[in-house]
């Protein structure tokens, strides 16, 4: 079983990501790290501690993170496409059961897990950036490895011509992580824009109402679904990018990668920019400084997947 501290910004990618890892049987949910991204840090916070509440697990720790980048700049959201709280159409109740904890709690199960621990981040990498600048490289680095969701390789980005929203949101912050970072694999939107899940399937999950989520996964998918309509004409479907993100790590073998040092544009015209040698014969890199990026995928064992764990039990949630 993984032992996975999640930093996210649900968001609905981010708290279908959070059930994922809550109902699958190779997860062990450990913490998780709210950020500033899809919505703000407050209710990033409230989101993740309703999901928690709602699978019977107000216990793992919900620990706040940054609000906002580096840079100190404004925050743009996005409720035309999670929602105005970012749970399409749900409203967290306000009689919350939280366990939510300072940043320290990161140090605390870094050090308490350390080589068993993975890193998967699938918001900004603010959050995570602090880790590195406040603990030091040497001792995050102790952890088994780190996943991000993020960036386009040889594809076009999503909130500009290039760059992907998390890589754009603090490219300062993802670029630390990926220089600090030892053995960092990379999910790029060239993976997870097809990472797609339709009504049909939806529809199955919540047929099956075999856990505390099936109805809410219907409400936010459905949402999510319909938004993307709006920003791709055509599509009857959303991707999962933040699921497929863990997808990875507990089915590596699912996945085609590549070993390339990877680096994040700051100014402003390629702000979040993702910059791989993919060229026949790449520059030499140092080997401590290659990244694992993900460059295809297999749908059908990805969906087989989510299907599997969205409809688990409640017996079966850790």
């Amino acid at each position: 079983m993984e032992k996975v501290l999640l930093f996210c910004d649900p968001g609905i990618d981010d708290a279908v990501a959070i059930i994922y890892a809550l109902l699958n049987p190779r997860i062990d949910l450990v913490g998780v790290v709210t950020g500033y991204g899809n919505v703000n840090e407050k209710q990033a916070t409230d989101n993740a501690s309703y999901l928690l509440q709602l699978g019977g697990r107000p216990d793992i720790p919900v620990i706040r993170g940054a609000k906002g980048p580096f840079s100190g700049e404004l925050v743009s959201y996005y409720p035309e496409i999670h929602g105005p709280e970012g749970l399409g159409p749900i409203r967290p109740p306000d009689n919350l059961i939280t366990n939510v904890q300072d940043y320290r709690a990161v140090f605390d199960l870094i050090d308490l897990y350390k080589n068993d621990l993975t890193l998967v981040d699938v918001g900004r990498s603010t959050s995570l950036a602090i880790s590195f600048i406040l603990k030091g490289a040497e001792e995050v680095n102790l952890v088994k490895g780190i996943y991000i969701m993020g960036g386009a390789i040889n594809h076009p980005g999503n909130v500009t011509a290039v760059a992907e929203a998390n890589f754009f949101g603090d490219p300062i912050a993802t670029d630390l992580v990926l220089e600090k970072g030892k053995n960092v694999t990379v999910i790029p939107l060239n993976v997870t824009n097809y990472a797609l899940v339709n009504p049909q399937i939806v529809n199955w999950i919540a047929a099956s109402n075999s856990n505390p989520y099936s109805g809410l996964i219907k409400s936010i998918i459905d949402y999510y679904i319909n938004a993307y309509k709006k920003l791709i004409p055509g599509l009857n479907a959303a991707p999962m990018h933040d699921v497929i993100t863990l997808f990875a790590l507990t089915s590596p073998g699912s996945f085609q990668f590549a070993s390339r040092r990877v680096r994040v544009e700051s100014s402003s015209l390629s702000r979040g920019n993702t910059i791989a040698d993919f060229r026949a014969k790449p520059k030499e890199e140092p080997k401590e400084t290659l990244d694992h990026i993900a460059l295809a995928f297999d749908y059908n064992a990805f969906i087989q997947d989510f299907i599997n764990v969205m409809t688990a039990k409640i017996n079966n949630l850790k």
